[in-house]
């Protein structure tokens, strides 16, 4: 009888002594992972050239982004095809606040396949509590090449959050071919 009483005390003993290593594994173990319940940032990114009406709600905004995006972007009509450019905006709609004051679109032409780094636009935020923001572009010659294809990554912290892929459309420089050499240009340094 004496045997039997000391092996359930004994069982009870192990019970509860594997009952707390568990619970201090398991606290042990949540102290090292990451919360479950929490989300990578990550953003949506819209490109439009219509001209965003002011007054706006953020739904409203979203909206008018996603219904106006501009897949292909066509330059603008200056006479002189040194002064054309792309120009549009640019709505951007984290899933939460970024946390920061400052974020970066990188500009990447994939026409050929792969990423070839173009140009980085850094964009100023002044506050970091909001969610979606919007910024004007301007996609400048000689630096951006008409009919090729780019891939706009918007990145927070030097972290990829965001992507969104257009083609530019344009006017490209065309040359003759021929060369004229006149009386007067061939001795005018004599």
């Amino acid at each position: 009888m004496d045997a039997l009483r000391s092996f359930r005390a004994s069982r009870a003993q192990w019970l509860i002594a594997l009952a707390a290593l568990s619970i201090s594994l398991g606290a042990l173990s949540t102290s090292f992972v990451p919360h479950v319940g929490a989300q990578r940032l990550r953003a949506t990114v819209f490109v439009t050239q219509a001209v965003i009406p002011r007054g706006l709600t953020e739904k409203a905004l979203i909206g008018f982004a996603r219904g106006h995006q501009a897949r292909i972007m066509q330059e603008t009509t200056e006479a002189d095809l040194a002064q054309r450019h792309w120009a549009g905006n640019m709505v951007v709609q984290f899933n939460s606040p970024p946390g920061d004051l400052e974020y970066h679109a990188l500009f990447y032409d994939v026409t050929d396949g792969v990423r070839n780094f173009v140009d980085d636009m850094a964009i100023y935020v002044h506050d970091r509590d909001q969610r979606t923001y919007v910024q004007r572009i301007n996609l400048a010659r000689p630096r951006f090449r008409p009919n090729r294809r780019l891939e706009m990554v918007v990145t927070v912290a030097h972290a990829e959050v965001g992507t969104v892929r257009l083609e530019i459309r344009g006017e490209e420089v065309h040359h003759s071919g021929t060369v004229d050499f006149s009386e007067a240009d061939t001795h005018a340094a004599d």
